[in-house]
């Protein structure tokens, strides 16, 4: 295919938007609703492990095929809406499979029942629970004998035999289908508004150009619409009876594509439309060939509740996927002047050290080229690109020759979430978004200057205002900071009490028992300087408890949870193991050593296969020290998930909306002070009584920006990868080093001399 044909059938492609206005394809359903009830039942199934087992499979398929089908024949008249009832669980996730299978779901219906069975349209979940409770009273009406649930606890042992096989598989095969469309995003209305828009470009595209395909791959957010669309199969048949045959070449989910069929409908795709067929949101989900596609880039999981906005000074974190794709018009210039520009990509706002390159020359001018494939925090607030010509070597001291601005607001605004922009009258940019969703908080913990029982920083300044009336208490303090290096918290430990004179008193340290740890939500209020007082609200303590035995430690906290760490030496290789306990709470949690679940940490090693495909496996890769994942188990999430990932050398916490900040801080800074004790010295730098200068906000701002990770988007930087990726990179700070370098005379008499602070914290 020539680019001059490429070049022509862009400029006259019909685009997106008119689809609606001019094109006959019909969609006889609320599918932006109907989506979104699918999401809500298909993460039920997917929480519902009892549901996946060969017996219930079995059982269920029993259910649906003797019962439920029956039942909802007599109900349903030809020709008129279904009846507004739904069946239980079990069975409405094998009638929704099989609706996956349009073919054979109209030729099972139409043989058993000489009818297509259709499926009513309830999104509101008043209707819907209507609906559950008329259904089960027609049922226990009709079968006395037969349970209307089938729950968890059914004792089904016995396999039954299936004689629908293809049911079966069919069952089989969307048994992961949520973990596909699990993101927080793809329930946003903007973000369905553009799929269904999307959804129905590739109807026309696939009823106007079927010939031109041997088959079609729908990308991540059309295939989502698509599965909804034939979950609804009466309407579905309506909609799409014209075109049955062109249907065929749709690739199914779970079906495996090669590179040409998708090649081919990226082409046609733009041949018809002028844009790339991917987007952000939008990308192929399909398996192609023999390779396996790469765990998510950041952890995202809906969370439906927040539970720190108690906390006021926490501020909410939210982050978008973007796609930036490029297209190259063939020239006339000469080759050397363009095969000397490149496209540099940096962010409008924040992270002023990002920059990276993409040089013309490495365009293909058949193919739209993704350039950039990033996940960036909302405050970003867009990306600019700019359009250079070296003037000197390897990029350096290159002139910019166009610039052009991506700005989040406008993408939030633009149809299906996507704008286009010309540069040089050659090259077209296309860059696309999803919806900016909640996503983890990230906090860290820095030193700062020890305070006195008041909570007010042991300086001159502060005996002044006093009128020289000594400081009593010594606490050791540090400060949290956010993602936007905001003061969230001001933990304080203690130490010593008494005072400190010129030649008299001398701080001591406080009984063991005494030593409390303490959480003040807020930031530092500013006498003089970085001179000030720790907030007053106290939102949080830990206790330490008399330990039970020798290399165990135990912590009461405010929260009503207990916390016992244990350091165990009769093995080769000591190891640590966590307990947490709090028999007032509806849920548990669990303290797994290491980065667990998704924030399990993976690399890719590229094997060549006998069929010269390239198979990529993921092996664990990097050093879980200092690492602890909380697990937590409810009876919605009966197997747990990871709510927050601890680092208690680093004291750095990413932590899930559902999970209390508070909670997470507590046990990271007890497990520290604990295993500093144990150790016999400072393994995370308590020693350190001095504010550290931080790098300075909107330089290399933590979390901003993280490159998705494709073989578009490699780089060599951990900055722009998740922080637990290389932690101690991420984290480092040179002052930390040279504080740790200095002698122990550096710190002030007045704080108590640095054997106060080793027996408080080391022995």
């Amino acid at each position: 295919m020539s680019s001059d044909r490429l070049g022509s059938a862009s400029i006259s492609a019909r685009s997106l938007g008119d689809i609606s206005e001019f094109s006959t394809t019909r969609i006889g359903l609320d599918i932006i609703s109907a989506v979104r009830r699918n999401l809500g039942f298909l993460r039920t199934v997917a929480d519902s492990h009892w549901l996946h087992s060969e017996p219930t499979i079995t059982e269920a398929i029993r259910r649906y095929e003797e019962l439920w089908m029956p039942l909802i024949s007599d109900l349903m008249v030809a020709g008129s809406s279904p009846p507004m009832i739904l069946p239980p669980l079990d069975v409405e996730w094998v009638w929704f499979c099989h609706t996956l299978n349009p073919v054979g779901y109209k030729h099972y219906c139409e043989t058993r029942f000489s009818k297509i069975i259709g499926k009513p349209s309830i999104f509101d979940e008043e209707n819907e629970e209507y609906a559950y409770m008329r259904c089960k009273e027609i049922w226990v009406k009709k079968y006395p004998t037969q349970s209307f649930e089938l729950e968890e606890s059914s004792s089904l042992r016995d396999v039954i035999t299936v004689e629908n096989q293809e049911l079966l598989e069919e069952v089989k095969r969307q048994r992961n289908l949520y973990s596909k469309f699990s993101e927080p995003f793809r329930s946003e209305i903007v973000y369905l508004i553009a799929a269904k828009q999307r959804y129905k470009g590739f109807l026309y595209m696939l009823q106007r150009f079927s010939d031109e395909c041997s088959s079609f791959v729908p990308a991540s957010d059309i295939l989502l619409m698509w599965l909804t669309h034939q979950s609804y199969p009466t309407v579905y048949a309506e909609d799409v009876k014209e075109m049955q045959g062109d249907l065929a070449k749709v690739v199914r989910f779970g079906e495996t594509v090669n590179s040409k069929e998708l090649d081919e409908t990226k082409q046609l795709w733009h041949r018809t439309f002028g844009q790339p067929y991917e987007k952000a949101g939008g990308g192929i989900i399909m398996e192609l060939g023999r390779v396996v596609t790469s765990n998510p880039l950041v952890y995202l999981e809906t969370s439906h509740l927040d539970v720190n906005t108690k906390y006021k000074s926490m501020t909410s974190r939210f982050i978008l996927e973007v796609c930036v794709f490029m297209w190259h018009k063939a020239q006339k210039r000469p080759l050397q002047q363009v095969s000397q520009e490149f496209l540099r990509l940096r962010s409008l706002r924040c992270h002023r050290e990002f920059k990276l390159d993409q040089p013309i020359s490495s365009l293909n001018n058949d193919l739209w080229h993704k350039a950039w494939h990033l996940c960036c925090e909302f405050g970003t607030k867009g990306v600019i690109l700019e359009l250079r010509h070296p003037s000197g070597h390897c990029f350096k001291g290159s002139s910019i020759k166009e610039t052009t601005t991506f700005k989040w607001n406008d993408l939030i605004r633009a149809p299906s979430l996507t704008l286009e922009r010309q540069l040089n009258h050659n090259l077209k940019i296309v860059a696309s978004i999803t919806p900016p969703v909640q996503a983890p908080y990230l906090l860290k913990c820095v030193p700062d200057k020890v305070t006195d029982d008041s909570g007010a920083m042991v300086s001159d300044v502060v005996l002044r205002m006093n009128q020289y009336r000594p400081q009593e208490g010594r606490w050791l303090s540090r400060t949290v900071l956010d993602h936007g290096g905001r003061e969230c918290f001001v933990i304080r430990m203690r130490v010593g009490g008494g005072f400190w004179r010129r030649g008299g008193e001398t701080p001591l340290p406080v009984k063991w028992e005494d030593r409390i740890i303490e959480i003040r939500e807020g930031s530092w209020s500013y006498i003089a300087g970085s001179i000030g007082r720790s907030p007053e609200k106290v939102v949080g303590t830990a206790t330490p408890k008399q330990p039970l035995e020798e290399l165990k430690a135990a912590w009461n906290f405010s929260t009503g949870d207990e916390l016992i760490i244990q350091w165990d030496t009769s093995t080769t290789e000591p190891s640590l193991s966590f307990s947490l306990t709090n028999p007032a709470s509806e849920s548990s949690v669990r303290l797994l050593k290491g980065r667990q679940k998704l924030y399990h940490v993976w690399r890719k090693v590229k094997e060549p296969q006998h069929d010269g495909n390239i198979q990529e496996e993921e092996n664990e890769g990097g050093d879980d020290d200092g690492f602890v994942t909380m697990i937590r188990y409810t009876d919605e999430d009966p197997t747990g998930r990871a709510t927050a990932l601890l680092n208690w050398k680093l004291l750095v916490i990413e932590l899930l909306p559902e999970e209390d900040a508070v909670l997470a801080l507590l046990i990271c800074v007890s497990i520290l002070r604990s295993i500093s004790e144990m150790k016999k010295e400072d393994v995370g730098n308590l020693l350190i009584r001095r504010r550290l200068r931080e790098t300075k906000i909107g330089l290399r701002d933590w979390g901003s920006i993280m490159l998705h990770p494709s073989k578009n988007s490699t780089t060599p930087s951990p900055y722009l990868r998740p922080w637990y990726w290389n932690a101690e990179t991420v984290m480092a700070s040179n002052s930390v080093e040279h504080l740790m370098r200095q002698p122990a005379s550096s710190y002030l008499p007045v704080e108590g001399g640095d054997k106060l602070y080793k027996q408080g914290i080391i022995s």
